[in-house]
């Protein structure tokens, strides 16, 4: 169901898909897909979930600099790195993703990971910042017609390189 998924955000993007496309082109019905995602928003949610399930994981429990024991600093420019790959690979997810999930997008499972993790990073590098609202605000950037604006063939890496020169101009100067 979420390769049906990717199918049809790869032919016509994020209002491609539907329940009854996902359940049609899977071979499955749609109560089956119903009942394993809920509704449109879950099943966006589920794959993008998995498309980030590598650099939770790394986060989590993997070796620095994506992983404990380095410099909140790195740490941060690593995680961007990872979140900025996933984002410039998924740009159409990520948009499809935002309008199917605008009323709860805040309570996202991969968003609240994402905002913890930026924010405990914010927090350790500079306490006296805001770290939570700041971390809202480096998120929000990782919007998907965005990312396609500035990912060009020519400088496909220009939006994650950018966002983390963002958030290092946040923190001021190392040290």
């Amino acid at each position: 169901m979420l390769r049906a998924t990717e199918q049809l955000l790869a032919e016509g993007g994020g209002d491609h898909v539907s329940l009854d496309r996902v359940a049609a082109l899977a071979g499955v019905g749609k109560g089956t897909v119903f009942r394993r995602f809920g509704s449109r928003a879950g099943l966006l949610q589920a794959l993008l979930e998995e498309r980030s399930r590598e650099l939770r994981e790394a986060v989590v429990s993997g070796p620095p600099p994506l992983g404990p024991g380095a410099p909140a600093r790195e740490r941060l420019h690593a995680f961007l790195d990872g979140l900025g790959a996933i984002a410039e690979g998924n740009a159409v997810l990520l948009a499809a993703h935002e309008q199917a999930c605008a009323e709860d997008k805040y309570g996202d499972p991969s968003y609240l990971f994402w905002h913890g993790h930026v924010s405990a990073l914010l927090a350790a590098e500079r306490p006296g910042l805001d770290a939570d609202f700041l971390a809202h605000a480096v998120l929000a950037t990782f919007d998907g017609d965005l990312i396609r604006h500035l990912t060009t063939p020519g400088d496909p890496r220009r939006f994650t390189r950018s966002v983390q020169e963002m958030a290092a101009a946040m923190l001021g100067p190392a040290g």
